[in-house]
């Protein structure tokens, strides 16, 4: 089962069935998918503004998975509301502040220590995406346990 080719329209494919599931890790959720045979590869994809539950991202999580790789996607807002498509922008710097893509380090550990644990991951790769992206270039500047690190346009220049 694999959905259409990806279009990023935010909010517009509600309709698509994940094919992983969910679990907590610790004091975070998470959705994890596994390929169909085991591998010490994984991947952690860090979301956007719109979260963990937001349907794009989990389609990515699957992608990854059915190219053979443990892929997971934590909550890095620990439960707290994402931005959604009807929030204000002028209220976007206020959101920020409480949802710091640099303050993701305790959830990284708890999502490291799972897929070495849980997983027998060896090799672990992370992909974010916007949001994520800046978080991406704050977590590989800090773990060199992780192999391989994707930025899809975050920007950092805004970021102390």
């Amino acid at each position: 089962q694999m959905a259409d080719p990806f279009l990023y329209h935010t909010g517009e494919r509600s309709h698509y069935g994940s094919l992983g599931h969910e679990v907590q890790i610790e004091h975070i959720n998470a959705y994890v998918c596994r390929p169909s045979s085991f591998t010490d590869k994984a991947v952690i994809v860090i979301h956007d503004i719109f979260g963990w539950l937001f349907p794009d991202i989990r389609y990515i999580v699957d992608l990854i998975a059915s190219n053979g790789y443990v892929a997971i996607c934590p909550d890095f807002f620990k439960g707290t509301d994402p931005w959604k498509p009807t929030d204000h922008w002028a209220d976007f710097a206020d959101w920020m502040k409480h949802h710091d893509p640099t303050k993701v380090d305790r959830e990284a550990d708890v999502v490291l220590k799972y897929l070495k644990e849980q997983c027998g991951s060896k090799k672990i790769g992370i992909v974010g995406f916007s949001w994520g992206g800046m978080a991406v270039h704050h977590l590989m500047l800090k773990n060199p346990q992780l192999a391989a690190g994707v930025s899809l346009y975050g920007s950092v220049e805004h970021m102390e």
